[in-house]
């Protein structure tokens, strides 16, 4: 008689992550994707994932993570359920870039659930009446091939990986028209603080810059190439 190989349970669940304080939320909700760009090469997904059908509203939340395989998306309906109020699905594909586990269906399901956006490192499908819910979706484009109930496998509340970044769950995610980052709230929170204050300097040197002045003079490039020039590096 044949021993039966032991097998793992197909499906995970972590446990739900901490939520995240107004202060730092709304904090958050006054940057842009491009002020954290000026000061962090990490945290900031990869270029293809992009504002589905360029609808691409300023949008924060905590996220939900989940992984779903293949063509397989049971962990994903089931997720939903686990979302509270402000949370944006971040989903790993596990690499699958052929079947779209979102639609118009499943998003409005989430959008019910308090859920306010999803970023996808795969495809999406019913980009149009997803945007006609004010539902933004960030992915890999679009495709007419959908996923199924297979109860293949998932997991949720675990790190994802999306667009080359890893993502915790409970992680704050920022999203608009140019990207996407994702960032543990206190890295979040301190590197939050020096966007802004460096938002408000760039304002008041644009507000007191003298007219017609060249930019690599306001900048000091002209004066690094100038003395590079005369010999002086």
């Amino acid at each position: 008689m044949n021993t039966p190989l032991p097998k793992p349970k197909k499906y995970f669940i972590g446990d739900q992550p901490a939520p995240l304080d107004q202060y730092l939320i709304d904090m958050v909700s006054q940057l842009e994707t491009t002020m954290l760009g000026h000061i962090l090469y990490w945290g900031c997904m990869d270029r293809g994932i992009q504002a589905s059908r360029g609808f691409g509203p300023r949008t924060v939340g905590r996220a939900l993570t989940v992984q779903c395989p293949g063509a397989d998306s049971t962990m994903l309906h089931h997720a939903i359920g686990l979302g509270r109020a402000g949370d944006i699905l971040v989903i790993d594909r596990l690499g699958d870039d052929k079947y779209a586990c979102l639609g118009d269906g499943v998003a409005s399901a989430a959008q019910s659930a308090g859920i306010i956006g999803a970023i996808i490192d795969g495809p999406c499908t019913d980009a149009v009446e997803m945007a006609e819910l004010g539902f933004p979706v960030w992915c890999r484009g679009t495709a007419p091939v959908t996923t199924r109930l297979l109860n293949t496998a998932g997991r949720a509340h675990v790190p994802v990986s999306c667009g080359g970044v890893v993502v915790m769950p409970g992680a704050i995610v920022l999203a608009d028209a140019d990207g996407v980052y994702a960032l543990p709230p206190d890295e979040a929170r301190y590197m939050g603080q020096i966007a802004l204050t460096r938002g408000q300097m760039a304002q008041q040197r644009r507000a007191t810059r003298a007219p017609g002045l060249p930019l690599g003079q306001v900048t000091g490039a002209t004066k690094m190439i100038e003395a590079d020039l005369a010999g002086e590096n």
